[in-house]
């Protein structure tokens, strides 16, 4: 008969609450971090500790950054006046690893909800507003994910922006309708934004 370990099961119930692991998955990693050297088990958890004191997000684009002002907008060669906006910081490092965006980013760590209980002030957006009134920048690039709660956000989105006199325009279609844009390869992606239109 299985018998309960309370330090087991807490451990399994730590890794099950990351996204995208399962009761199975997170029990297989719970079991692996038990058969390593109790010094590589320390040296993870103290690399998830020194993370989460050091990074915190970059006061101008919110995307995760160990400085205030995160590199991307601390670059006078890149075109300030061009902001991208994702969902998430994977999304800002995936276009980046392009090579072909010269602009800003603004990272929203989100999108809007009503199924999951997000709403508009739960993410980045009046800082994006608040930013666009301070900088004027010339185009706003709307590059939320191609899923229903995408949309809705980049709707909800043109509709607050577009009093501001902004461009606003979106990545051209190539990424496919329901998936995420940072697993998107970097040639379609790289089209997409080349190709994009105006909103």
């Amino acid at each position: 008969m299985w018998y309960d370990i309370p330090a087991l099961s807490k451990l399994t119930e730590s890794f099950a609450r990351l996204p995208g692991i399962g009761r199975k998955s997170a029990r297989r990693l719970a079991f692996y971090m038990l058969s390593v050297p109790k010094e590589e088990a320390e040296a993870f958890a103290a690399d998830i500790i020194d993370a989460v004191q050091k990074i915190r997000r970059c006061k101008i684009c919110q995307n995760l950054s160990d400085t205030e002002i995160c590199p991307v907008c601390r670059n006078s060669q890149r075109d300030h006046g061009i902001i991208c906006v994702v969902e998430h910081p994977q999304d800002m490092m995936a276009i980046e690893k392009t090579g072909k965006f010269n602009g800003l980013y603004h990272v929203l760590h989100g999108v809007i909800s009503p199924a999951a209980g997000v709403k508009p002030q739960d993410l980045t957006i009046q800082q994006l507003v608040d930013r666009v009134n301070e900088t004027h920048p010339s185009e706003i690039i709307l590059a939320t994910n191609q899923t229903s709660d995408g949309r809705a956000t980049k709707l909800y989105l043109q509709n607050l922006l577009a009093p501001l006199n902004v461009k606003l325009s979106q990545p051209s279609y190539g990424i496919p309708v329901g998936s995420d844009i940072e697993f998107t390869d970097e040639i379609t992606l790289s089209l997409a934004l080349e190709g994009r239109w105006e909103l």
